[in-house]
């Protein structure tokens, strides 16, 4: 895996580093396994936390909207897998919840969002094309819901160039 300096948040146009992490007590996801359609990572520093949680519930309630490009949306926490399976019962969420937990926050680190004071994932989103190159990145402010328009947009155009 390629690292990153603090800050230094993987840019459109970076081939997207591979992962292969644990969704779950027995399952797991990996971005090799997820080509050929477009990819939205979203990274989040906690489970269980306020503005985590309004931010994920909103990515569930935009799974019919993503789904219409085809996208499928990942969640990206150091939060352990058991953890991840509490956290997806209590919100209902119908999508996974990947665990960069042991080591911890290497992918994180790869895709340069991994808060070294902290310990944990920044706020930040990727969309990630059908070969694997990211196509539009973003660092939120730690205390701000992103939101879903910049997922969108990037959608959007990632398809107005497809045809």
């Amino acid at each position: 895996m390629t690292s990153t300096q603090e800050n230094d948040i993987l840019a459109a146009g970076t081939r997207a580093p591979d992962f292969d992490l644990p969704a779950g007590p027995d399952q797991r996801v990996s971005l090799r396994s997820l080509r050929g359609r477009p990819v939205i990572l979203a990274f989040y520093p906690a489970d269980f936390s306020p503005v985590c949680g309004d931010q994920m519930a909103l990515y569930n309630e935009s799974l019919e909207e993503f789904a219409e490009y085809d996208a499928h949306i990942v969640g990206v926490s150091v939060d352990g897998p058991w953890c991840h399976l509490a956290y997806a019962k209590d919100r209902k969420l119908k999508f996974p919840l990947a665990s960069d937990f042991e080591p911890k926050g290497e992918v994180s680190r790869a895709y340069g969002v991994y808060d070294e004071k902290w310990g944990t994932s920044k706020r930040a989103l990727f969309v990630i094309d059908a070969e694997g190159i990211i196509r539009w990145s973003y660092l939120s402010p730690i205390d701000e819901n992103p939101g879903a328009h910049g997922i969108l947009g990037a959608l959007d155009e990632m398809k107005e160039h497809a045809a």
